[in-house]
């Protein structure tokens, strides 16, 4: 038996943050690193993603290169790791357009994410923004992907891509013989969710309008202390996990633990009868240590405009040959005819 595959992706929006690199990236990092031997990885920049919100063009171009570059400087391995371009893929467009033709409208309409996003919209929602999942579940379809790493705000979209599944094998495959191959998703019990530094119960968001509400993965030491210093905590001394009645007090411990590796009864023990005048300077000094050497290695790629072109090429010519087999698969199936 072959290596089983991994897939995943993020939009190229913005500074990406903790809540990105622990949430996603990290994990990402970790999966690659203890199952080298098991798992083939393709992990995407999905700028078809982003362009259901009205993006700048040039900045889109930048931040794609931005986010290649962080993807390598957290530690993807290309000797285990793909990284490529959604859009340098013409097969994710060309299967999301089969895949709406199966995919009936009020599985879509059902979408949480949707529902909250169409309300910021108003009037001005596109169908691009209804059709995420379903180009969602092209990506992950494409590589005949067996675990997905996702946050948990993901899983009822990864659910879709299930059904998606279910449904094609049914009406166009044999039962002995399915066409797509049903992911199973990858989600990490602790940093799944990185909260708000000014809200601890929402999550930490590229798209929030203060800078203070996040730690980006470029930000200098002097920012990063600055908006520790700064984020909501509450009156009480002594901190501890897993209080609904503190929700920054543990999201603030929970970063602690990412970031410095300890487990989850060690902070516990050094943590609890501290006051935040003791534990932000120890936090913030843990988040500066964590994030210098992936910012030392970004600043290293960026500089090397050539090398990362280079790695974007690659990963598109290894993401093509499976992508452009499992579309030839599905358009034979549906009863397209396929040139010679």
């Amino acid at each position: 038996m072959g290596k089983q595959r991994v897939f995943s992706g993020v939009q190229p929006t913005g500074n990406l943050h903790l809540g990105n690199y622990l949430g996603a990236i990290r994990n990402w990092v970790e999966i690659q690193n203890q199952y080298k031997e098991q798992y083939e990885n393709y992990f995407c920049i999905v700028d078809l993603h982003a362009i259901t919100v009205p993006q700048d063009p040039k900045a889109l171009a930048a931040n794609t290169y931005h986010l290649a570059a962080v993807y390598l400087a957290c530690g993807l391995d290309l000797n285990y790791s793909s990284i490529f371009v959604q859009s340098h893929v013409s097969a994710h467009s060309e299967l999301t357009w089969l895949f709406n033709c199966i995919t009936p409208l009020n599985w879509l309409e059902d979408m949480v994410q949707y529902k909250e996003k169409a309300i910021k919209q108003g009037e001005n929602v596109n169908v691009g923004l209804l059709d995420y999942p379903v180009l969602m579940a092209a990506d992950i379809l494409l590589y005949q992907a067996d675990k997905v790493p996702v946050g948990e705000d993901q899983k009822q979209h990864l659910e879709l891509t299930r059904d998606i599944v279910n449904r094609f094998n049914h009406q166009f495959a044999k039962p002995d013989k399915p066409i797509l191959k049903l992911p199973e998703p990858l989600i990490r019990k602790e940093g799944a969710r990185v909260m708000s530094l000014t809200d601890g119960t929402k999550k930490m968001s590229k798209s929030d309008p203060s800078e203070l509400s996040r730690i980006n993965l470029t930000d200098t030491p002097a920012e990063i202390t600055k908006k520790i210093k700064r984020c909501k905590t509450d009156t009480l001394r002594g901190l501890e996990f897993d209080n609904p009645q503190r929700p920054e007090c543990n999201n603030l411990l929970t970063l602690y633990m990412l970031l410095s590796g300890k487990t989850k009864p060690e902070v516990a023990a050094e943590c609890q009868d501290m006051g935040w005048g003791q534990f932000k300077p120890l936090l913030a000094e843990t988040a500066v240590n964590a994030l210098e050497p992936i910012q030392n290695k970004y600043q290293a790629v960026m500089d090397d405009k050539a090398y990362l072109e280079q790695v974007l090429r690659d990963g598109r010519e290894k993401a093509e040959a499976i992508a452009n087999q499992t579309l030839k698969q599905v358009k034979s199936a549906l009863g397209f005819s396929i040139p010679f």
